[in-house]
């Protein structure tokens, strides 16, 4: 698998794409390593920069920034949790199959939940500004799309009538995960160890 054309293909035509993803058999270990672990780095690494060397700007506050040290855990702490979520996603996925009509296939949930990270991943290019966050979330809505149209391809060989269902579940999931990572991580780093600047 190249890198850099599924990550073109995934954002600009998914649908041919995910055809493409059902015809391969990566192992898991081998989509969270090769994939799902570079572009997880992308969000982490922007997040280094922004909370460690730009800062943010609070109104009528003014502006902080963590010391190095600390935006440097946060990143790493980010990363790590980020791609065991993208893990759990995908078994998680896989679990739930049977409740959908659908036979469990560990590859192809998991494949579902790192390929649809794609978009998120990207878009956390943003936390470089730590006031743009947000236009990371917007963005990576856009990936929530994209595992749409991998459990329409059908990755799952889930029955119509229950796809819906399906995704809407396996969005919650990943919705959750995703707080619970960020709850984490805003408990580790309170606003006491940032320093004004």
């Amino acid at each position: 698998m190249d890198l850099i054309p599924r990550v073109q293909n995934l954002v600009v035509k998914p649908k041919d794409e995910w055809v493409k993803i059902k015809g391969e058999d990566t192992p898991p270990m081998t989509l969270i390593l090769s994939y799902a672990a570079i572009l997880a780095a992308i969000p982490a690494i922007a997040q280094f920069i922004g909370f460690g060397l730009i800062g943010i700007r609070v109104p009528f506050l003014g502006a902080y920034r963590y010391p190095l040290g600390s935006a440097l855990l946060r990143s790493v702490l980010y990363y790590v949790f980020t791609l065991a979520s993208v893990y759990g996603f995908g078994f998680v996925i896989n679990l739930l199959a049977p409740n959908f009509g659908t036979k469990p296939n560990l590859q192809k949930a998991m494949q579902l939940a790192v390929y649809s990270m794609t978009i998120p991943f990207l878009a956390g290019i943003f936390y470089i500004i730590p006031s743009l966050g947000v236009l990371a979330g917007i963005v990576g809505l856009y990936g929530l799309y994209v595992l749409y149209l991998g459990f329409n391809t059908p990755m799952m060989d889930t029955p119509k009538d229950k796809l819906l269902s399906y995704l809407v579940v396996s969005i919650v999931v990943i919705v959750v995960l995703m707080l619970v990572v960020g709850l984490i991580l805003g408990a580790v780093f309170a606003v006491g160890s940032v320093a004004r600047f």
